[in-house]
């Protein structure tokens, strides 16, 4: 009660613990925080005389069950269950002899209970002081580990290496050619497997000589069979090694600049997925699958797709030379096949006259040297191979566009030259050509899949929906900006709806026509509607305060049926879950750690730790925060700190959140707010009141005058006589 803490403030530095201990009864102390965590050890250990207290150490008793530092001391909640255990150095010197005894099922105990242990860092710093990576390396390198002692010896390397203590680059070539013999291997188990995946994209991310060696052991093609398989979590593990190959790859080796722009942008990398199926397999045997995309997959599709993307960023960013006559040729080519089909004459003073009148009926802005078009990044030399692509594999497309556009009147001819320009760059903002892959993303597009030029027929539907588009509209040369701004609305309504293959995008664009598009933003301006009148601007006002109780009401009640977050860590890890949600007097926050997400609401009692509302000082958001912060070395990217937000509360602790999605980052951003008797300022509070306002307010202004609303429905008419009667239409 409010009351209590009142006249009984708790000491902030005394926290009220249960220590347990095998075979003992259970100690229940005051632990005080300003003492040293060696006195604290050394007084349990006093209570269950047990001597050398220098060599034991307190854990948590529950979740991961991490070891308790002076650096990690100040988390320790009132009512949290620790356990005294023998000290991490300690643990780790007894394992380390255990994994190298004789026998096998003490080796085997050792080496599950080290897997378990080494998630721990303070137990890792210990092992690795020890050398006992080195031991775990010698293990696999031996070739006399298998099943179920292999998976655990990997599973503790992982999880030791992934801490960082050590640099990747000190594996030796034959730990490498054993991890890769396991990947490479036709019959492997499964946990093996998925562990030897793991640890090569970790070698491949964090160590640029070690790519090298794992791309000579390991190949795409190689790994397209574990892509077949009918468990999830490998094929999850093969795409992520796939995208570290991809991410990681040398420079001159992602990105070989041909002659021919036809044939170009085609990376070593790109090469192999095109010779060894590797779309289709996934598009087979993972996208169109029997079972349901997890999100993991989901992001490791979208990271493909969008590295895939980025190989067209240097074409993109490289300028047309003029002076070139390889690039000048392309041009020369795009003007032949639009108006001399294969009787091009040759050079002719006359021929070269006509040329500036043909590129004007291309669409080229400079009809006398149209190489200048292309000379402006982003898109540059891009746009010239979308435009060839067209002329060459959709020829009666190109010359329809074309000719079509150059028999109109002046002022209502498509400028094809420009607009596949224009177009071009569109489309590279749309799909982010160029930028990283988010963290947290899983927005990959199904259609991007189910064509081995899927770039180019993507340009080859929107260039003839601009054209449509265009006719639709009626538009002249200065209505260009206009026509663009629809198109690419077109476009970005239609890739929302996630279409499975191109032809879905087709028919999607075909019912999103210039038409539909006006009446979609007049609907929308309608329901967005904002009278200006006085009376109507004096009714909003007085309905407002109402609409906003009842937001804040919603906001609450959504924080009182909590939400599950997931904590950040490594993505290869097996994800861990926290849940949190507010009391029901809305007095006080409950949160705790999960095994995993849960399908339903939390009670209260499986929800350890709280956090009284009378403690919180503030919210913080974004960069703010001090997870964000911490994590800024490693560059968070901007989709992970669009959702991060944290509570500050005394005495000067946080508690940490990244919500699963924009929407659930509103609903606790705007409760929290409303806790503390602040302004909702959350972009779906807005959206919310502007709906709710909206509706009340057409409610209200419903012209009900003199008409009465009657309580039964009106009675049915009786049948007529007959039915022998005619309408006459004269």
């Amino acid at each position: 009660m409010p009351e209590r803490r009142a006249v009984m403030p708790p000491p902030s530095d005394i926290v009220k613990v249960a220590i347990e201990w095998p075979g003992a009864n259970a100690q229940l102390i005051e632990i005080d925080q300003k003492k040293p965590l060696s006195s604290i050890i050394r007084e349990v250990c006093d209570g269950w005389s047990l001597s050398g207290s220098e060599q034991f150490a307190l854990r948590y008793a529950d979740g991961p069950q991490l070891y308790i530092t002076e650096q990690s001391r100040g988390e320790i909640k009132n009512g949290t269950i620790l356990r005294l255990a023998i000290s991490p150095m300690r643990a780790a010197r007894q394992l380390l002899d255990r994994i190298q005894s004789h026998g096998i099922d003490a080796r085997l105990e050792a080496l599950k209970e080290l897997a378990k242990l080494s998630a721990d860092p303070t137990f890792a710093t210990e092992f690795i002081n020890m050398e006992g990576i080195g031991t775990l390396a010698r293990l696999v390198e031996s070739g006399t580990h298998f099943g179920e002692m292999l998976a655990f010896t990997l599973t503790a390397f992982l999880e030791l290496m992934d801490h960082g203590i050590v640099s990747w680059d000190l594996i030796s070539l034959s730990f490498i050619k054993q991890i890769a013999g396991y990947v490479n291997q036709p019959m492997v188990d499964v946990s093996i497997l998925q562990r030897s995946l793991a640890i090569l994209e970790s070698m491949v991310l964090n160590s640029h000589s070690l790519y090298h060696r794992v791309a000579q052991e390991i190949t795409v093609g190689q790994l397209i069979g574990h892509l077949q398989v009918s468990n999830q979590e490998i094929q999850t593990y093969a795409i992520a090694l796939i995208n570290a190959l991809f991410l990681k790859a040398p420079e001159d080796r992602r990105q070989e600049e041909h002659t021919n722009p036809l044939d170009q942008c085609l990376t070593e990398m790109a090469s192999t997925l095109a010779q060894k199926h590797l779309r289709s397999i996934i598009l087979n045997h993972v996208i169109r699958g029997n079972r349901p995309i997890k999100a993991e997959m989901a992001h490791q599709l979208y990271v493909l797709q969008v590295l895939t993307f980025n190989l067209l960023e240097e074409r993109m960013m490289t300028k047309m030379d003029p002076t070139d006559q390889a690039q000048r040729d392309v041009i020369f080519e795009l003007r032949r096949i639009a108006f001399d089909g294969e009787n091009d004459p040759t050079g002719t003073e006359k021929r070269k006259a006509l040329y500036t009148k043909d590129y004007k009926m291309l669409g080229f802005t400079n009809h006398v040297n149209p190489a200048m078009d292309f000379t402006q990044t982003p898109p540059g030399m891009l746009a010239l191979d979308n435009m060839l692509y067209l002329a060459k594999f959709h020829q009666d497309t190109y010359i329809r566009i074309v000719l079509e556009n150059s028999s109109r009147e002046d002022k209502h001819e498509c400028p094809f030259g420009r607009c596949a320009i224009e177009l071009t760059r569109m489309l590279c903002e749309i799909l982010q050509v160029g930028e990283l892959p988010n963290e947290g993303c899983n927005d990959y597009h199904p259609m991007f899949f189910t064509h081995d030029r899927a770039w180019e027929e993507f340009f080859c539907v929107c260039i003839q929906l601009l054209n449509k588009t265009w006719k639709e509209m009626r538009a002249t040369a200065e209505d260009f900006n206009k026509v663009m701004q629809v198109v690419r609305e077109q476009i970005t309504r239609a890739l929302a709806m996630k279409p499975s293959s191109l032809e879905q995008l087709k028919s999607k664009l075909r019912s999103l026509s210039y038409s539909e598009i006006l009446r979609l933003r007049q609907s929308e301006r309608m329901s967005q509607d904002d009278f200006q009148s006085a009376p109507i601007i004096e009714l909003r006002e007085r309905i407002q305060p109402e609409i906003l109780e009842l937001i804040k009401q919603q906001r609450l009640n959504r924080l009182c049926e909590g939400s599950c977050f997931r904590k950040l860590g490594n993505r290869r890890r097996q994800e861990k879950f926290w849940f949190c949600r507010l009391s029901l007097n809305h007095k006080v926050l409950h949160y705790g750690d999960l095994d995993e997400s849960p399908q339903g609401e939390v009670p209260f009692e499986l929800l350890t730790d709280k956090i009284p509302v009378s403690d919180i000082k503030s919210v913080v958001t974004g960069k703010d925060c001090p997870h964000m912060k911490e994590k800024s070395a490693l560059k968070q990217n901007k989709e992970v700190l669009e959702l991060a937000f944290s509570i500050l509360y005394d005495p000067d602790e946080a508690l940490n959140f990244v919500a699963p999605s924009k929407y659930e980052y509103c609903i606790w951003t705007d409760g929290l707010c409303a806790l503390l008797g602040r302004e909702m300022g959350s972009d779906l509070t807005r959206s919310d009141l502007d709906t709710l306002i909206s509706m009340e307010m057409k409610l209200r202004l419903l012209d009900l005058e003199n008409i009465t609303i009657p309580e039964a429905p009106p009675p049915v008419p009786k049948e007529p006589s007959t039915y022998n009667f005619t309408y006459n239409y004269g």
